[in-house]
C-alpha cells in the first residue's frame, strides 16, 4: 500500500453542517443529531447510521469515536460496532432499496465486513464476514477476542482499511484485525459504511475516507 501522500480523498464530515449525508435506522427511536463537530448518536435499541454514498476499490476511513458515560438513559459504554463495505445480497446495487429495521437480526442479509468493539455488554471484540445468508454470521476463533474493550469517555481513533485481498481495523494505531481472505472467498468490491451500536450512547468526529492505491 502507498504511503500517506499516495491517498486521495473521498469524502468528509466534520458534523457541522447536519446529517443530511447519513440515513438512520432506528429499531426504537433515540437521536442522531450532528452539532458541534460531533455526530451525536443515543438510542435504546440498534441503530445503523449509514453514510448515504458508497465506496468502492481499495479504500481506507477513519473517525474518532468516544462512548459517553455521563448518567443519560443510553450511556451503557457498549458496542462500537462498524459495517463497511457493505451491499444487501437482496439489492445489491442499491443498500437503501431493502428495509432493515435497525434490529441486529436484520443485517444477516448483509454482504459485509463487521467489526463490534466492545460488543455484548463491553465483554467481546469480534470480527466477521458476512456472506449475506439469514442467521449465519460466520465468527473464526482468532476473529473473538475479550480485550481491548471500550474505556468511558476515552476518544478511540478508529481506522479501516479494505485493500482487495486484505481488510485491518485499527484502534488507536494498534492493529486488532487482519483478514486475508482464504481460498475461494472473494474480497468485497466496496459498498456503504455504517456505524452501528445498540443501546449506548456515542460521540463521533473527523470522518474521511481516502482511496488508495490499486496494487500491482
Amino acid at each position: 500500500m502507498g504511503g500517506a501522500d499516495a491517498r486521495r480523498l473521498l469524502a468528509q464530515d466534520d458534523f457541522r453542517e447536519g446529517t443530511a449525508g447519513w440515513f438512520a435506522e432506528l429499531e426504537a427511536g433515540g437521536t442522531v443529531v450532528a452539532r458541534d463537530g460531533v455526530l451525536d448518536v443515543d438510542v435504546p435499541r440498534g441503530a445503523s447510521v449509514w453514510y448515504r454514498e458508497p465506496f468502492f476499490g481499495p479504500h481506507e476511513i477513519t473517525y474518532t469515536a468516544t462512548a459517553v458515560s455521563a448518567g443519560g438513559p443510553h450511556d451503557r459504554v457498549s458496542d462500537l460496532n462498524t459495517f463497511w463495505a457493505a451491499r444487501d445480497a437482496r439489492s445489491p446495487q442499491d443498500l437503501f432499496a431493502s428495509r432493515r429495521s435497525g434490529a441486529f437480526a436484520d443485517y444477516d442479509h448483509l454482504l459485509t465486513y463487521y467489526v463490534g468493539f466492545g460488543g455484548n455488554s463491553n465483554t467481546t471484540t469480534r470480527f466477521r464476514r458476512y456472506t449475506g445468508t439469514p442467521g449465519r454470521r460466520p465468527l473464526l476463533p482468532a476473529h473473538d477476542l475479550t480485550a481491548p474493550l471500550l474505556e468511558p469517555g476515552r476518544a478511540y481513533r478508529i481506522r479501516l482499511v479494505a485493500d482487495g485481498e486484505r481488510v485491518r481495523y485499527f484502534s488507536d494505531g494498534e492493529l486488532l484485525f487482519d483478514y486475508v481472505h482464504r481460498a475461494g472467498e472473494v474480497p468485497y468490491p466496496g459498498g456503504w459504511f455504517a456505524f452501528r451500536t445498540t443501546a449506548s450512547h456515542f460521540h463521533v468526529a473527523d470522518f474521511r475516507v481516502w482511496a488508495l492505491p490499486e496494487q500491482d
